[in-house]
């Protein structure tokens, strides 16, 4: 999505840093990757909608299989641009699982079944279509590639945990989702960077707790109550400062912000020493039984 150009000296920013005074830190899961959802999958929703002049134009069949045409490749696209969607969401999680539904092979097939039907539409026989019709698929899977196929990350780890895991952090993601989406209403371009920044050390949590799903049950309040309460007050908050503007709504909502960006910052860390101590435990353990049995 297109945003405003603004930088920390543009106009309606925050105060910039004196230059004894350091830059907030940038957290390392930031939640930004390149969304591949754009343009090409875009383009099919254009190849869709033309062969709708022609199907218009055309005697009864010529209709029918225009219509059919358009709605296939329609429906094409649409399942490609979810599929890459999901994969996406694939790519940016350390332990996820294939998604139940391989959308871009299927969108693939879409595209196929409606190149051939446009092909049936202009009276060209049955070979010619057909063949237009698996050159359109193998095209649209080259372009595209397929679905990820198998789970990423969940070699030797319960697959309940896993599933625990991942269903907490997708509502954890709405909630972050509705954060985000409700702070535009605010109309200043500070306070969705102050959001955003905010989401990177949610999902620095997300990360910790996914690279040990045991962790789950210590974060859970972080992942359910905490991001309940920051949702519902960036909700009530952007829709009061859109009316009011009010200075010391802003700032003690921006002051809510940084308490909860400090207390995901210090269980992240905590998690991951105590994933630390129980490594030393682990080695002190295997070396007492390697001397025992040496």
């Amino acid at each position: 999505m297109a945003q405003r150009f603004g930088g920390k000296y543009s106009p309606g920013q925050t105060t910039p840093p004196t230059p004894g005074q350091r830059p907030p830190p940038v957290h390392p899961f930031d939640g930004k990757v390149p969304a591949r959802a754009g343009m090409r999958s875009n383009l099919l929703f254009l190849g869709g909608l033309c062969f709708l002049p022609g199907a218009f134009f055309s005697d009864p069949q010529g209709l029918i299989f225009g219509l059919g045409a358009a709605g296939a490749t329609l429906l094409g696209a649409w399942l490609t641009r979810e599929g890459l969607r999901a994969e996406d969401a694939y790519n940016a999680r350390t332990i996820a699982r294939r998604p139940a539904l391989p959308r871009k092979l299927f969108g693939a097939v879409c595209v196929g079944a409606g190149l051939a039907l446009g092909g049936l539409m202009q009276g060209a026989g049955l070979v010619f279509p057909l063949a237009l019709g698996v050159i359109g698929a193998g095209l649209h899977l080259g372009a595209f590639g397929l679905d990820p196929m198998k789970d990423k990350g969940a070699e030797g780890i319960d697959s309940f945990q896993t599933d625990r895991v991942a269903r907490a952090i997708d509502e954890a993601e709405a909630m972050l989702s509705a954060m985000s989406d409700a702070i535009l209403r605010a109309k200043e371009r500070s306070l969705e960077t102050r959001v955003a920044q905010f989401s990177a050390a949610a999902r620095a949590l997300f990360r910790t707790v996914e690279q040990d799903p045991r962790d789950l049950t210590a974060a859970r309040k972080y992942l359910s109550v905490y991001l309940m309460g920051a949702r519902d007050s960036t909700v009530k908050f952007a829709d009061l400062y859109a009316q009011t503007r009010d200075p010391k709504a802003r700032a003690d909502y921006v002051s809510l912000l940084d308490d909860l960006e400090t207390t995901f910052a210090a269980r992240s860390t905590a998690l991951l020493t105590d994933n630390r101590t129980d490594l030393d435990v682990e080695i002190s353990v295997l070396r007492d039984r390697l001397r025992m049995e040496t």
